[in-house]
């Protein structure tokens, strides 16, 4: 064999022990932790809770949820699971928070509108 032959034949063999130590470093580097998910999750759910709890008690319900799921996601590992749980929660949290501002602008706009009907009773000609 000569030494180009023998280079060339390290080199096969190098090659696809190279691309296989590079697929199970890219294995190693899993989904980072989805921290920021959570805590965004979290203080949504917690934000919620109040004004929500009343007037949009499903949606808070299903966040609620979404949020205790995502942090036993969490807890196993399962970052990814845990990501959408928590941006869901996150979501699920702003439409209850939403419907419920909805709920009470409405109940405003009657009491308005209540009002102003007296008035015009009161001031109609007798």
């Amino acid at each position: 064999m000569t030494h180009t032959t023998r280079t060339t034949h390290h080199w096969l063999l190098a090659a696809p022990l190279a691309a296989a130590a590079l697929a199970l470093l890219g294995a190693c580097a899993s989904t980072p932790p989805p921290t920021a998910e959570l805590a965004v999750g979290r203080a949504s759910v917690e934000r919620a809770s109040g004004p929500a709890a009343a007037e949009a008690p499903v949606e808070l319900a299903a966040a609620r949820d979404k949020i205790t799921r995502a942090n036993a996601a969490f807890a196993k590992e399962d970052y990814d699971l845990a990501r959408r749980l928590a941006v869901e929660a996150d979501a699920d949290a702003t439409l209850a928070e939403a419907q419920s501002r909805s709920v009470r602008s409405d109940r405003a706009l009657a009491e308005v509108r209540e009002g102003i009907r007296m008035l015009r009773v009161e001031m109609a000609p007798r």
